[in-house]
């Protein structure tokens, strides 16, 4: 492998593509307009059960499972128990929870008896799904407070945010902008430019050069990983300077920007490679490409899916590299986001090895 023929691949690929107005227009203008339509006229709402995690400290008491089962009963949250046993901070920053409701030990006793009681509601302004478990908690609360307790204002709500910043809706848009950029910017190229370098049998011409066929891909992956680079930049800068985002940047974003460029140039080049023309290039480009773009937790939370959506969210690759962006930038989980990296280096590993086998120009 020779850096001087990879540097010239890498000019002549670079100056080819910059002269795509369709290239450039999706690179950089695409995901900006995006950020601003999302991020203007977003409201928030769901009609669909969200999670709420509850650790009940109260577990014996009749009062605190009457006030879980009457929640429940809104049909606005699904409820998954926390245990008992556990510190509830340290299980939301484990598990990147965005709706947590803590009920105290004493909350039955204190009830009865009409003294105060303070329920403490944990959730992430960046997250659509907080408001509307927020409001079922906040209606059960009053049901309780003026049914049962005769109108006293016995029961409080108070709010703690699981991010370490005041996050709001358009931190949780920008790692999913960022995935979507790594994401379309190599694939779409990529389909395109191996069937067609296949149809006019370009590939051909470059067996008989001293270009290899690594250095060919890593001339490409260093072109896609710039422009996806200097786009995500893009993205933060509109998101600070338009939306005032307060994500939490970290180095940590990097191994996903990188692995993530890597795995879907490898996908690309293998959806060309197994494609019969440009047309069904296109198709197969397409079909990859949709369903990540908007089952991966790009521009709403994959809370507020179906849960036989959820499932078929998990299985694909832009979904671990979004969700690590975000257990970086909003929650700084990083546990989480070692998890995710993990798995996507492992789903780019198999990707490439499929590349592998596959991509022969010399057969093209």
């Amino acid at each position: 492998m020779k850096l001087k023929n990879i540097i010239a691949d890498l000019k002549v690929y670079s100056r080819n593509y910059m002269r795509s107005t369709t290239a450039i227009f999706f690179v950089f203008i695409f995901p900006l307009i995006l950020m601003l339509l999302f991020g203007s006229i977003f409201s928030g709402s769901s009609t669909s059960a969200v999670p709420l995690y509850v650790q009940n400290l109260d577990s014996s008491g009749n009062m605190s499972n009457t006030f879980i089962d009457t929640l429940n009963s809104t049909h606005f949250v699904d409820i998954t128990m926390i245990p008992d046993n556990v510190n509830i901070r340290t299980y939301i920053s484990q598990h990147s929870i965005s709706a947590a409701l803590l009920i105290p030990a004493n909350f039955t006793s204190s009830y009865l008896q009409g003294n105060h009681v303070d329920l403490v509601y944990y959730n992430n302004p960046a997250v659509s799904t907080s408001s509307v478990a927020q409001q079922a908690i906040s209606v059960t609360v009053q049901l309780f407070n003026s049914h049962f307790a005769h109108q006293n204002q016995t029961i409080a709500l108070l709010s703690s945010s699981v991010t370490t910043h005041a996050a709001n809706y358009i931190d949780f848009l920008i790692p999913g902008l960022i995935g979507l950029v790594i994401l379309t910017s190599p694939m779409f190229s990529m389909t395109y430019i191996v069937s067609s370098y296949k149809k006019d049998k370009i590939f051909r011409q470059l067996s008989l050069t001293p270009l290899t066929r690594s250095e060919w891909f890593l001339s490409k992956f260093i072109w896609y990983l710039i422009i996806s680079a200097i786009s995500a930049i893009m993205i933060i800068a509109v998101g600070v300077l338009l939306f005032h985002s307060s994500l939490s940047l970290s180095l940590y974003m990097i191994p996903f920007l990188v692995i993530g460029v890597f795995m879907f140039t490898s996908l690309g080049i293998l959806a060309g490679s197994i494609s019969r023309s440009e047309e069904s290039a296109s198709v197969v480009g397409n079909i990859i490409t949709f369903p990540m773009m908007f089952l991966s937790g790009t521009f709403f939370p994959i809370e507020i899916m179906p849960g036989w959506l959820q499932s078929v969210a998990h299985v694909l690759p832009l979904f671990y590299i979004i969700d690590g962006l975000n257990s970086v930038t909003i929650y700084s989980n990083f546990s989480s986001a070692t998890l995710d990296l993990v798995v996507s280096i492992a789903v780019a590993a198999v990707i490439f090895g499929l590349t592998v086998l596959k991509f022969n120009w010399k057969e093209q």
